[in-house]
């Protein structure tokens, strides 16, 4: 494993250890070693557009429990490989491709000697990404813990049809590459949205720091996603949605305001889901782990619930 570069100075100062893994078809990932701890480890799976900086905050909370972690930077976005000769947009041709990704997080956890047992920490398009390898079996942890997981896409009734049909459309004509019209252009959303439109999160120090980081290391920035990873992230929603729930304790965590994935999709999928709960947070949106004071406490003690009942009967037993 060789050495990746990782930006303290927009981490809160934070060090951490990042390494490149070659994924098994030739991509390279960056994944961050950014919390060590003796009572287990978490496994970060990213929202789209995200990087290892982002999780600055969590890292120290989850290092409280005694719980090391490593982060993800999924291919097309973060420090690991973008897929496109322009950068900016956010791109996969198929979703199984990610699972690449997770398998070689899953071997660089082993390279580095991290504690077991393995909990799951998984964000909006990271959810999708843990439930298929939960349902796999290449995921086998001892509880995970979802924030706003994309297991549907938030679309208005009336432009569903649109969204298929031009993304199939798109690919059929090899134009996948072009960005998903009406959700965004090259720049990161935090840079080009002002806070009192965004629909991440309704604490503006957070909201901040997020823009901040893209400004100041423009290389973790993504914009809008292309037309092919809008077709391929609704076909792997819809084919997910006819799986059953893994038996594994869970807790998916929602705000009342989300605006970004569909609510309805998380509900019916935690109503079917054995040693599984769902908490829903008043006045949040979409980024849980980044919201107000309040509402960010809340939910690492529900985190810390659900990670240290299971570790300490792990370590005890």
């Amino acid at each position: 494993m060789d050495d990746a570069p990782f930006h303290s100075e927009v981490a809160d100062g934070r060090e951490a250890r990042a390494v490149w893994a070659r994924c098994d078809d030739g991509v390279r990932i960056r994944l961050v070693q950014m919390a060590r701890g003796q009572r287990g480890s978490v496994l970060i799976l990213t929202g789209r557009t995200e990087y290892a900086e982002k999780y600055a905050r969590v890292a120290p909370r989850l290092e409280a429990m005694g719980l090391g972690c490593l982060v993800v930077d999924f291919r097309g976005q973060g420090l690991s490989d973008r897929l496109m000769d322009d950068p900016r947009p956010g791109h996969v041709e198929s979703f199984a491709d990610y699972q690449h990704d997770v398998r070689a997080a899953l071997g660089v956890m082993d390279k580095l000697s991290m504690p077991k047992p393995l909990f799951v920490l998984a964000h909006s398009m990271g959810g999708c990404i843990a439930l298929r390898a939960l349902t796999s079996g290449l995921l086998r942890p001892e509880a995970a813990v979802f924030s706003a997981p994309m297991w549907g896409i938030l679309l208005p009734l009336l432009q569903r049809p649109a969204a298929w049909g031009v993304s199939l459309a798109a690919r059929a004509l090899s134009q996948g590459h072009r960005l998903t019209p009406g959700v965004g252009g090259r720049e990161s959303y935090p840079a080009a949205t002002e806070f009192d439109d965004n629909v991440l999160t309704t604490d503006r120090e957070s909201f901040d720091w997020m823009r901040a980081q893209v400004t100041a290391v423009p290389d973790l920035a993504l914009g809008a996603p292309t037309l092919a990873w809008l077709n391929a992230a609704l076909r792997e929603t819809r084919a997910l949605r006819r799986l059953p729930s893994p038996d594994l304790s869970a807790l998916t965590l929602l705000g009342s305001r989300e605006k970004v994935v569909d609510p309805a999709a998380i509900e019916e999928r935690m109503a079917r889901w054995p040693n599984g709960d769902l908490e829903v947070f008043p006045g949040a949106e979409h980024e849980i782990l980044m919201e107000a004071p309040a509402t960010r406490a809340r939910a690492f003690e529900l985190v810390a619930t659900r990670f240290g009942a299971s570790a300490t009967k792990e370590i005890s037993g």
